[in-house]
């Protein structure tokens, strides 16, 4: 029988040192708050259940976590007194009952489902805590991780460690994992009695080793434990995520021409034998199919790319922005909530928007549908084999028909029937001489 997991998120920091009114955990890291991040590793690891601890007041927190992190429950912490208590806050998520209890934390985003595992793999073979050490290339400052015969016996702070071991490598990484029978044990035994009179669920660790409780402690590469405090601090851990799930996309088929160029959000998804030139950025709810080009310098959100499409350079595309198999973006164009239909050409200089365009329709340089009159959105309809051309104006609503012709120039404020051509200028006239005229009178006013 699987084991029951709870984890409980302590998102209640203010993050003063941000220099920000947003709070801390909503920071975003590839899209998304860094708090949905931890939610994400935790569920990974098999947690079923999740529990937030906010902050006093932090309405805020609650209604943005809320929506990213479906189904959690959330927890105040009136007083800030420590990291045992604000676990205590969630006593009653925790009272319902779960074989393991993980206490993560919301401005630590970069944890890898593995650690969590593998501390629940611990608890699992008869740990009663389990606390995630690391091993900084310098651990000045750093509680070092105490351990004989394979468990942990103390986490000693800096301050109170004596000269053999300062030369402890492994410190404390802040995460813990509970056996679910023993872990409100633990905390309500927590004291107060230090300089801040605050509870400290590092404390735990003692109290179970004098219950006769096995303690042990496991290492995570450094990056998965970096916290957040800062500006500085966010952008490292941006960069971090960025270059694993670049690696992820590499290792998965995706050429990537300079990979340090490309900037990917949490839910991306590029299928194998997608080539990706410099310079582009992925938003939020994007999809690339097997096969398609992106060429430089282009910036995409909400959007599908289908199979052997092509898009770019200098292409943006905008939600509901959907390129179906072999379709072209070219240069300086913009898409917006149309469909670009199998074949389909949008080369350059072009706005696409709440459009519907067949297969194999050519749409020339400078067209514009124009879908908004001030009020409300219309849909533009190209049929297939249709041929816009350049700079042309489409005033929607408005349907162009299958293999019709659209003249340059035009502005088309009507239907276009099937294989019809439409002129929507003015007619050309040619004033012989005028410009001699014109040219003159234009100097004569500067000069005066």
């Amino acid at each position: 029988m699987a084991r029951t997991c709870l984890t409980i998120i302590l998102a209640a920091g203010q993050g003063t040192r941000m220099k920000s009114a947003l709070p801390k955990v909503l920071h975003p890291v590839a899209g998304i708050p860094m708090a949905a991040h931890v939610a994400e590793t935790a569920r990974a690891a098999g947690s079923e259940a999740i529990a937030v601890v906010v902050g006093h007041g932090s309405d805020d927190v609650r209604d943005a976590l809320a929506g990213a992190l479906e189904g959690a429950s959330f927890h105040e912490q009136t007083e800030q007194l420590g990291t045992a208590h604000a676990v205590l806050a969630a006593r009653d998520a925790i009272a319902r009952g779960y074989d393991d209890v993980l206490v993560m934390f919301g401005d630590t985003p970069l944890v890898r489902p593995q650690v969590m595992q593998e501390a629940r793999a611990k608890l699992a073979g008869g740990a009663a805590v389990v606390v995630v050490g690391f091993r900084p290339e310098n651990p000045f400052g750093y509680g070092r991780l105490i351990e004989a015969g394979g468990h942990l016996l103390a986490i000693r702070e800096e301050r109170d460690t004596s000269d053999e071991e300062k030369g402890i490598s492994l410190c404390n990484g802040g995460i813990m994992a509970f056996s679910g029978r023993h872990v409100l044990e633990f905390l309500d035994a927590v004291g107060n009695a230090n300089a801040k009179g605050e509870y400290y669920m590092t404390d735990t660790v003692e109290i179970a080793r004098k219950q006769g409780r096995d303690v042990v402690a496991i290492e995570a590469p450094v990056e998965d434990v970096i916290g957040v405090n800062t500006r500085a601090d966010l952008a490292a851990v941006e960069a971090i995520w960025q270059r694993r799930a670049r690696d992820r996309m590499l290792a998965g088929g995706v050429t990537m021409i300079a990979p340090e160029t490309v900037f990917l959000s949490h839910d991306t998804v590029i299928e194998p034998d997608v080539v990706i030139e410099p310079n582009v950025v992925f938003g939020l709810g994007v999809t690339v199919r097997s096969g398609a080009r992106i060429h430089a310098f282009c910036h995409f959100e909400q959007a599908t790319i289908g199979e052997r499409a092509e898009v770019g350079p200098f292409a943006r595309l905008r939600p509901g922005a959907d390129l179906r198999e072999r379709s072209k973006v070219g240069n300086f164009c913009e898409v917006k909530k149309s469909v670009i239909g199998e074949g389909a050409k949008v080369n350059h200089l072009t706005y696409i928007g709440d459009a519907v365009i067949g297969p194999k329709a050519n749409i020339g340089a400078g067209t514009i549908t124009c879908n908004y009159d001030g009020f409300g959105k219309h849909l533009t309809e190209i049929g297939e084999n249709a041929f816009v051309g350049s700079n042309s104006s489409l005033v929607a609503p408005v349907r162009i028909g299958n293999g019709a012709y659209i003249a340059s120039g035009s502005v088309v404020t009507m239907s276009v029937p099937d294989d019809a051509v439409a002129f929507g200028r003015a007619r050309q006239e040619n004033k012989e001489g005028m410009a001699l005229k014109l040219r003159a009178r234009l100097k004569a006013a500067k000069k005066a």
